[in-house]
C-alpha cells in the first residue's frame, strides 16, 4: 500500500474539535456586526436550532445551520474571509482527494466542492473549451466532446450548454470495451468535418455498467492524428471505489495525460446529494475564471458560484471517520458481495457484465422478469426498451438482500 500524506482517521471527539473550530472562525451573524454580506444562517422561524444544545453532538447540522457560502475557489489563495474556517476543511477535502487518492503532487491541484458529477463535468469541458480558443485560436465549431456511448448524460448537457458538438464512440456490446477502431473512424470523421480540438472524456466506472475505459485507446488514436486534445476522467461513480480496487489505476494524476478529475461524493461516499468534486491540475481552472464577480474576494472560477459549505465539511467528516484503511475495508467488502453474487449467476448460467473492479454488475434484460425488477428495484438501462438491468452493491445491499434476487432469477430460469 502506498505511502498517505495527508488523509487520517480521526475518533468522534476530534473530528467535533476540528469542525466546530473551523465553524468558529467563520463570521457569526449573531455577535459580530457584518453589514454587506447577503446571507444569514438559516430562518429561525423555520428551522429554530440555532442554539439548540443538541447541536454540540452535531457537527455537520451545526454548519448546515451556520450556513458557510464557499463561493469561489479555495485552493488558489483568497476567498470570502468571512468562511475561512469551512473553507480549510474544503481545502483539506481537495488535496486528500488529489494526493491520497488520485495521486496527485503536493499542492499540484486546484480544485472545488462542486453540487455533483454533472457540475464537475461541465466545469471540465467549459475550461477546455475555453483553453482550445484561447490558447489555439479555436473556432467554437472546431472543438467537439470525445467520450464512448456509456458515458454518462451530463456529455449531451455539456454540449449543448457550451454549444460545441458530442462524439460518442462504440462500445462493446457484452464487455462495453471501446471500439478501437471506431474511434479512429469518428476522428477521421470529425476531421473531415473541420474539428480539430478533442476534449476526451474517460470514464472510470460508467454509471450504468461500472465499465472502465482505456485511455491508451484514445491517446494512441489522437496522437496517431496528430491531434490537440485534453483528458478529463469522469470518476462521477468510481472515483470513490476504483482507485482502492485497482492499484495499477491509469485513470489518476500520476497519468500525466490525465488533466482533470470528477468524483461524486453523493454515491459512493454516501454524503448528501449535491455533493461533488472537481479536480484539476494548476494553471487550468483560470480559463473559467469570471472576473466580472469583482465583489467576491478572489473572484469567481465555479461554474455553479455560491454553494453550501456544509458539503464540505459532510465529505472531510465522512473521509475521517473512516480513515484510509477503513475505507479500503469497506470496498474490499464490496468487492466480495459482488464476487459472491457473480458466483451465483454463474451457476445459473446468467449472462452478466462485470467490471473485475467494480460493484455495479449488468444482467440482460431477457433473464429479468418486468414483474422481478419493480419488485427489487432493479434498474434498466432504457425504460422503454431495456437490454439490460444493473444491481449497484452499495452499503446496505448485504447477501441477505441479494437472496431474494438470486431466488428469483432461479425460479425464471426453472421456468424457462
Amino acid at each position: 500500500m502506498k505511502e498517505l500524506k495527508l488523509w487520517k482517521k480521526y475518533s468522534d471527539k476530534e473530528i467535533k474539535e476540528h469542525v466546530f473550530s473551523a465553524i468558529d472562525k467563520n463570521i457569526n451573524y449573531t455577535d459580530m456586526t457584518v453589514l454587506g454580506v447577503p446571507a444569514s444562517y438559516l430562518d429561525q422561524d423555520v428551522f429554530p436550532l440555532y442554539n439548540n444544545p443538541m447541536l454540540k453532538d452535531a457537527p455537520y447540522m451545526s454548519t448546515l445551520i451556520k450556513n458557510p457560502n464557499h463561493i469561489g475557489c479555495h485552493t488558489l489563495g483568497n476567498s470570502e474571509s468571512f468562511f475561512q474556517g469551512t473553507q480549510a476543511l474544503e481545502k483539506e477535502v481537495i488535496e486528500i482527494s488529489a494526493v491520497d487518492i488520485l495521486n496527485a503532487e503536493t499542492n499540484s491541484i486546484d480544485g472545488y466542492v462542486a453540487s455533483g458529477g454533472t457540475e464537475a463535468n461541465l466545469q471540465a469541458i467549459w475550461i477546455y473549451r475555453n483553453f482550445f480558443k484561447r490558447e489555439k485560436n479555436a473556432l467554437q465549431s472546431e472543438i467537439a466532446i470525445l467520450c464512448s456511448e456509456d458515458s454518462h448524460y451530463s456529455m449531451h448537457k455539456a454540449a449543448n450548454v457550451l454549444d460545441i458538438q458530442l462524439i460518442k464512440v462504440e462500445v462493446e456490446f457484452k464487455d462495453r470495451s471501446i471500439k478501437t477502431s471506431d474511434i479512429e473512424n469518428k476522428l477521421d470523421k470529425a476531421q473531415r468535418a473541420g474539428i480539430k480540438y478533442f476534449i476526451v472524456v474517460v470514464n472510470m466506472m460508467t454509471t450504468m455498467f461500472g465499465s472502465v475505459d482505456d485511455i491508451h485507446s484514445y491517446t494512441r488514436a489522437l496522437k496517431k492524428a496528430d491531434l490537440s486534445y485534453r483528458i478529463h476522467v469522469d470518476g462521477a461513480y468510481g472515483g470513490f471505489y476504483y482507485p482502492f480496487s485497482e492499484e495499477n489505476s491509469q485513470l489518476d494524476f500520476a497519468n500525466p495525460e490525465v488533466s482533470s478529475v470528477t468524483l461524486d461524493a453523493h454515491k459512493m461516499a454516501q454524503a448528501p446529494y449535491g455533493t461533488g468534486i472537481f479536480l484539476c491540475r494548476k494553471g487550468l481552472i483560470h480559463y473559467a475564471n469570471t472576473k466580472e464577480a469583482s465583489y467576491i474576494e478572489g473572484e469567481d472560477f465555479t461554474l455553479i458560484g455560491s454553494r453550501s459549505g456544509a458539503n464540505a465539511v459532510a465529505i472531510w467528516m465522512i473521509l475521517s471517520t473512516h480513515g484510509p484503511f477503513g475505507w479500503r475495508e469497506k470496498i474490499y467488502i464490496l468487492q466480495k458481495r459482488a464476487e459472491w453474487l457473480c458466483e451465483e449467476l454463474n451457476k445459473l448460467n446468467i449472462e452478466f457484465y462485470r467490471h473485475p473492479n467494480s460493484n455495479i454488475i449488468s444482467i440482460k434484460a431477457e433473464y429479468v422478469s418486468g414483474a422481478l425488477a419493480k419488485k427489487l428495484g432493479l434498474v434498466p438501462d432504457n425504460h422503454k426498451e431495456p437490454k439490460w438491468f444493473k444491481i449497484v452493491l452499495m452499503d446496505h445491499v448485504n447477501i441477505e438482500k441479494l437472496l431474494p434476487l438470486v431466488e428469483g432469477l432461479s425460479q425464471s430460469s426453472r421456468i424457462s
